[in-house]
């Protein structure tokens, strides 16, 4: 894919790297052990979440807690895991 101009730039393969990302979702609610619970607990307002830039940033950023199994990886900011940490607010892109 050499010379084709940054994913950034395309939209039809930013739909298909949302899709591809979405499918990776820790909590989904709609699966029958979803707890209500988790609603309150997102990766975006987790303490340790990072927004990416641009249009992805509205839906994707990267975790950075060291307890999380998702540390170090661009997760969907509606997903969470058991050792989120309150931030008090929803986490935004800079350049939003």
């Amino acid at each position: 894919m050499g010379g084709e101009g940054h994913a950034s730039e395309r939209p039809e393969e930013l739909d298909a790297i949302h899709a591809r990302w979405i499918g990776k979702r820790n909590r989904r609610t709609d699966d029958p052990g979803y707890q209500e619970a988790w609603y309150d607990e997102q990766c975006g307002a987790c303490r340790f979440w990072f927004p990416l830039s641009g249009n992805m940033g509205s839906d994707y950023g990267a975790c950075a807690n060291g307890a999380s199994p998702f540390d170090g990886a661009v997760r969907f900011e509606h997903d969470g895991c058991d050792a989120f940490e309150d931030s008090g607010g929803w986490a935004v892109p800079d350049d939003a």
